[in-house]
């Protein structure tokens, strides 16, 4: 009788699940338009190697990692503890330093040595902390590539089709489930222990409410990648021979090894996938038509397109993923986006499309992605651009601009845009790919992602940011959650982390239940603070209040925008988010003296406030805010 209790509530649970998935599917959006759920998204973004290690005895082995940066792997090579201080080198660092990577480039600073290490996040710690998203309160995850791969960060693949066996609970069985399928027929293709546990991850996430995309390259692969395997052994006889941008195959008849290719910018453990034109990036990143060369490769990658979506194939996508971001997204034709596009809309019609487009020229020149904003391409892009312009307003960086100037930057972000593209924007602020928010704003003199790091800037703030950062800190924040487009966080931002550019960014998470070694370590081994390394509960609490008001106000995620206060004398603004039955106003005093502002309402009814603030006077047309130095507040009217 117990088991039979037991099994019926599992079939309501169930039930229950699928009805919740199945509602959330069922209101398709025409082809060229974003899915609804994406304007009401919360992202989470999870590195998960560095996220949570909630197996041991996955962690990777030497053998795992050969085949990544440098190109080798030195004899005392080992876990690195997760509770180290991020700059304390690793006992095998002299065994590297001062040698060549694959490349050919002396290894001499943090940066490159970080690249060797591993701590042995897996999906069974994102598992484990599921509870804590939820509390978290956000909607969507971002999971950086999966796929298996030896390096930290998975972009250089050894199979685009698995989940990276190290990321499961077993992962020499998933390597020899691996040898015995034929790569290029996914007939043979099984599912390995890391697989089925994604799946399940997947599942109960969407329990939870909790979508799921899933990050992936098709613009290169790694040097361990299967294809590249047979072309390097058989060279010009191989059947994948057209996948890579070969220059010269290597001819046997001579001594010398005459093999040459093209790599990712340059970077030779990540060979670059064949388009049927090729598109230099050396001076400036230019969208470009065309399509990839080898119809075997789009064959193959849409193969695993329907693998994530509909898992087991049976039409029901509750077990599925819910879209994908694509990387260095300006960098592959625009004819195989197209294609990629109708492919997963096919499958699944709600399914959301996010480029990573990003630098024109950098450092100073961010992207104008409208052509892909279309309706035949992309769904929503990072918005690197708001950010920038973003931090100068709020943080004062690099330089200070009023709020006028804000204002017209973000209206011309969105001028040749449609009004669903901007709603569906991700709004990031910080990824594995840019410091920290708190280390971008702590170092408010530079650029944004310019001379980020301490390999090439000696007076990098590397050190915990001060308070008058987290004031504006919390002031940029109170926009992201306020503002057009999804909110975005970069997994850690909301425990109080710091980090410089590329590998700091990617420090693991400093959950509350680990003693951490005090940061103490220069790289440069100058003098810094000693700071300790600790969850900061206040800062998660102003996160998870943002993430609630959001929430409970749906202007907030699909109500129009209207600039109600712009005064550059008092450094102050505010907007108004509304819809035809209600409002939300959000004001902002930057100056460093207290102000009463105020501001028109667009109901004849009473206001009250949310957070910050106080009301000094109301009429039926009008609300009076008191506000702190540097400070906001968030309104609402009654209806």
């Amino acid at each position: 009788m117990k088991n039979y209790i037991f099994l019926i509530v599992l079939v309501f649970i169930s039930c229950q699940s699928s009805e919740k998935q199945k509602d959330s599917k069922t209101s398709n959006p025409s082809f060229d338009a974003p899915p609804e759920w994406a304007k009401e998204a919360i992202w989470y973004q999870i590195f998960a190697e560095r996220f949570r290690n909630g197996d041991p005895q996955n962690d990777p082995s030497p053998d795992d990692i050969r085949g990544a940066y440098p190109g080798f792997v030195p004899e005392k090579w080992a876990i690195t503890p997760w509770t180290q201080d991020w700059y304390a080198p690793d006992p095998y660092f002299d065994q590297v330093q001062g040698k060549k990577d694959m490349a050919g480039y002396p290894i001499e600073n943090f940066g490159q040595l970080s690249r060797l290490r591993r701590y042995g996040g897996d999906l069974q710690g994102v598992i484990n902390k599921i509870d804590y998203l939820d509390s978290l309160g956000i909607t969507a995850i971002y999971f950086n590539p999966l796929n298996a791969a030896p390096s930290e960060h998975k972009y250089d693949a050894m199979s685009w089709r698995h989940i990276d066996p190290n990321f499961g609970p077993s992962p020499k069985k998933d390597r020899d489930i691996m040898a015995q399928e034929i790569p290029d027929d996914p007939a043979t293709w099984q599912m390995t222990g890391a697989d089925q546990m994604f799946v399940e991850l997947v599942q109960q996430l969407h329990q939870r409410g909790i979508r799921v995309i899933l990050d992936y390259s098709w613009n290169h692969t790694g040097t361990e990648f299967w294809a590249w395997q047979d072309l390097l052994k058989h060279q010009s006889q191989s059947k994948y021979k057209d996948w890579y941008w070969v220059q010269n195959f290597d001819d046997p008849k001579t001594p010398e090894n005459e093999f040459e290719y093209r790599g990712w910018f340059g970077v030779k453990d990540l060979p670059e996938i064949k388009e049927t034109q090729y598109q230099t990036h050396e001076t400036a990143v230019e969208l470009f038509e065309g399509n990839i060369y080898s119809g075997e490769v789009k064959a193959h990658i849409f193969n695993i397109v329907e693998k994530w979506l509909d898992p087991n194939g049976d039409g029901n996508l509750t077990d599925g993923i819910d879209g994908f971001r694509l990387d260095v997204a300006a960098e592959i034709p625009l004819g195989f986006w197209r294609d990629f596009r109708k492919k997963v809309r096919s499958i699944n019609p709600n399914a959301y499309l996010l480029g990573e487009i990003w630098w024109e020229q950098y450092p100073d020149k961010l992207m104008d992605p409208s052509r892909v904003l279309e309706g035949d391409i992309f769904d929503g892009v990072m918005n690197y651009r708001w950010y920038r312009i973003s931090r100068r307003f709020f943080g004062k960086a690099p330089k200070p601009i009023d709020p006028t100037a804000f204002v017209d930057s973000l209206k011309f972000l969105a001028s040749n845009l449609r009004k669903s593209s901007t709603y569906a924007m991700m709004n990031l602020a910080g990824s594995h790919d840019t410091p920290r928010i708190a280390t971008s704003l702590f170092n408010q003199e530079l650029k944004y992602k310019y001379r980020a790091e301490p390999s090439n800037n000696n007076t990098y703030k590397i050190h915990k940011p001060d308070t008058q950062t987290r004031i504006h800190q919390k002031l940029l924040l109170a926009h992201q959650f306020t503002f057009v487009g999804a909110p975005h966080i970069w997994a850690g931002d909301e425990m109080g982390m710091w980090g410089a550019d590329m590998g700091d960014t990617r420090k693991p998470l400093i959950w509350d239940d680990y003693d951490f070694q005090n940061e103490l370590v220069h790289p440069l081994n100058i003098p810094k603070p000693e700071d300790p390394v600790k969850f900061d509960q206040d800062l998660f609490q102003y996160y998870r209040t943002l993430i609630q008001i959001r929430k409970k106000y749906k202007v907030l995620m699909d109500g129009d925008l209207d600039f109600i206060h712009v005064d550059d004398l008092n450094n102050s603004l505010a907007y108004s988010r509304f819809d035809t039955h209600h409002e939300v106003l959000v004001v902002f005093n930057l100056a460093k003296t207290p102000q009463k502002i105020q501001l028109p309402l667009k109901f004849e009814t009473e206001y009250s406030t949310v957070l910050g603030g106080k009301i000094s006077t109301h009429t039926s047309e009008s609300i009076g805010v008191e506000l702190a130095p540097e400070s906001f507040s968030i309104l609402t009217s009654q209806r």
